[in-house]
């Protein structure tokens, strides 16, 4: 994987939340599906300037749904993989297990 296909920790853990929740995922629902699975909390600035980066490197596509008057006329920004996005998690996987293949840790 280039340098530039580098995932970061939070970087896999949003495209992870964002394939967990297929057609639901938009900001505040991939927040609380971090929240849930890991216990980690994070602002959702910090969900959207991910989001956004994760955008422009092509790991992920972005479409507005329908204004509602529940959010005051404002459309839902959804996300989903691209193929892209998934051959970046697949492979950040693949380089995970390689590492961890053999190496059994002892907690202290």
């Amino acid at each position: 994987m280039s340098k530039g296909n580098y995932l970061g920790e939070f970087e896999q853990v949003v495209l992870l939340a964002t394939a967990r929740l297929a057609d639901e995922a938009y900001g505040m629902s991939i927040r609380r599906e971090i929240e849930e699975a890991t216990g980690r909390k994070s602002s959702i600035g910090a969900i959207y300037a991910t989001l956004d980066r994760l955008e422009a490197k092509t790991f992920l596509e972005s479409r507005m749904g329908e204004a509602t008057p529940k959010r005051g006329g404002r459309p839902k920004r959804y996300f989903r993989l691209s193929p892209a996005g998934t051959r970046a998690l697949l492979a950040s996987r693949r380089t995970m297990d390689r590492l961890w293949d053999g190496l059994e840790l002892e907690p202290e």
